[in-house]
């Protein structure tokens, strides 16, 4: 087999560590060695580069390009999966390598990435948004029309449920389907304009039933969690993240570390709302008031939870802004506290443990599968992270 050296950059290996000249071998999509003076049989001269994992984004929505009604509902249904290639394609290029989509994506988009159809990120896919009647995830509207995110299709069955016995139904459905993971909203959210994201979603006993339902299967869950009531309920259900977390109290703080419990933040999403809005989207009124009243408070809570040593994985909702901008969050990230090297951890590392995927991904070290990113530059220089994207590896393979 080819031994592939990438030779004299900076290796920023993911575990916090400080970034520190080295050579990495690649073989048969792993990495064999890192360290000073190594050979191969093909060089990329890494000269003057940081050379990172790949990366992990683990919240985004792949087949979502537009959060305007509108633009939405006059786009053909098949649209979204070739709308759905071009912002994987986009997502790759800024050297993320893996990604959680938060409902969307189905099982024919992963299995397309898997078996080379399309390039991208791989995927871990959650296919749809669990949500009771008049929930976040309910696109009913006062006209009668009802206009969710994402139709569902027979790869995305329907993810409304009331009640345990339906959440039992929807659980097992959507993992039928090919769920690696379970969403559900336990608040309301920004986007849906008829509930306050303050309010819960869901009762204990619904939750209880749905982390039941994943975990013998081996699955976890993530929460669409914004408003602190509906943040604790999911914490103590047994849900692995909180996705969002804008209103974080103390009590909802202690109980996610004590449970050990993730937040993936997704800082941008509120701030691409308003710009969507600025930029002319079909957004209502309330959606936009919303969007305004949370930013400050987000980046507050976040602040607090990153204080407190909670465990932080990053995440964009990119969908609800533009694929390709999702490099933004790590800036965010930094802004809330969190040291460079912690920002980068979050996208590497940590992310990887998320998702289930450390003991392969997150880091460059000897066994890891060999996903490379070779920046130029200093990687802390996150404003102008995505434009030094030089190169990305993905399994020992040149991908961009």
């Amino acid at each position: 087999m080819t031994r592939t050296l990438f030779a004299g950059g900076t290796v920023f290996d993911g575990t916090g560590s400080p970034p520190a000249q080295a050579d990495v071998v690649v073989e048969d999509g792993r990495i064999v060695d890192v360290g000073a003076g190594l050979d191969g049989d093909r060089v990329v001269d890494c000269t003057g580069t940081t050379v990172l994992p790949g990366l992990f984004d683990c919240h985004v929505h792949v087949t979502v390009s537009e959060i305007g009604l509108l633009q939405r509902v006059q786009k053909p249904f098949s649209y979204q999966f070739y709308e759905a290639a071009r912002n994987l394609w986009t997502t790759l290029k800024l050297g993320i390598t893996t990604v959680r989509d938060a409902a969307g994506a189905d099982l024919g988009i992963k299995q397309a990435v898997a078996d080379g159809l399309i390039p991208g990120p791989r995927l871990e896919i959650a296919i749809g948004l669990i949500s009771p009647t008049g929930g976040h995830g309910d696109g009913w509207m006062p006209s009668g029309h009802c206009v969710p995110m994402s139709l569902p299709h027979p790869g995305r069955p329907d993810a409304t449920a009331d009640g345990p016995d339906e959440m039992r139904r929807v659980a097992r459905t959507l993992l039928r389907a090919g769920a690696d993971v379970l969403k559900v909203c336990t608040t309301g959210g920004v986007l849906s304009p008829r509930d306050d994201p303050r309010h819960s979603q869901f009762t204990l006993e619904e939750l209880d039933v749905l982390v039941t339902e994943a975990t013998m299967q081996g699955r976890a869950v993530m929460a669409h969690a914004q408003g602190a009531e509906g943040i604790k309920n999911a914490v103590r259900a047994g849900i692995r993240s909180i996705e969002h977390g804008i209103y974080l109290d103390d009590e909802a703080i202690e109980l996610m570390l004590a449970r050990g419990t993730w937040l993936v933040p997704t800082l941008v999403a509120p701030v691409n709302v308003l710009r969507a809005a600025a930029a002319g989207a079909s957004l209502p009124v309330a959606v936009v008031e919303k969007a305004k009243e949370v930013v400050e408070v987000h980046a507050e809570s976040v602040q607090r939870a990153v204080a407190a040593g909670v465990r932080v994985a990053m995440g964009t909702d990119s969908g609800v802004g533009p694929h390709g901008t999702n490099l933004e969050e790590l800036e965010l990230m930094r802004s809330c506290g969190m040291s460079p090297a912690d920002v980068l951890v979050a996208a590497t590392s940590s992310a990887a443990r998320l998702l289930g995927m450390d003991a392969e991904l997150g880091r460059l070290a000897p066994g890891y599968r060999a996903d490379v990113v070779v920046i130029s530059g200093d990687a802390y220089d996150f404003p102008s992270l995505a434009a030094n994207v030089r190169e990305v590896w993905q399994d020992g393979v040149r991908a961009v």
